[in-house]
């Protein structure tokens, strides 16, 4: 079974830029779902609720990094 989400452990691991690339990608994802869901093309529609939780875990990770409760993991050592 593929369709999982990104955990938190793995998002842990990326740094900042990382993260925001994979937040566009993750934006990109959710409007071609979106889209195909509108056109009636879409056949997993759980990859949908799937990509908005990433969006938002990706969003809480840069959100508690800027309010020092995580930290990037170059600013560990």
């Amino acid at each position: 079974m593929m369709a999982k989400g990104i955990t938190t452990e793995e998002l842990d691991k990326l740094t900042n830029e990382e993260l925001a690339s994979k937040l566009t990608e993750s934006k990109e994802e959710l409007f071609n779902l979106r889209f195909a869901a509108v056109t009636h093309r879409l056949e997993d529609s759980a990859r949908l609720k799937l990509v908005r939780k990433d969006i938002a875990r990706i969003k809480t990770i840069v959100r508690e990094r800027e309010l020092g409760i995580r930290t990037a993991p170059t600013a560990k050592k």
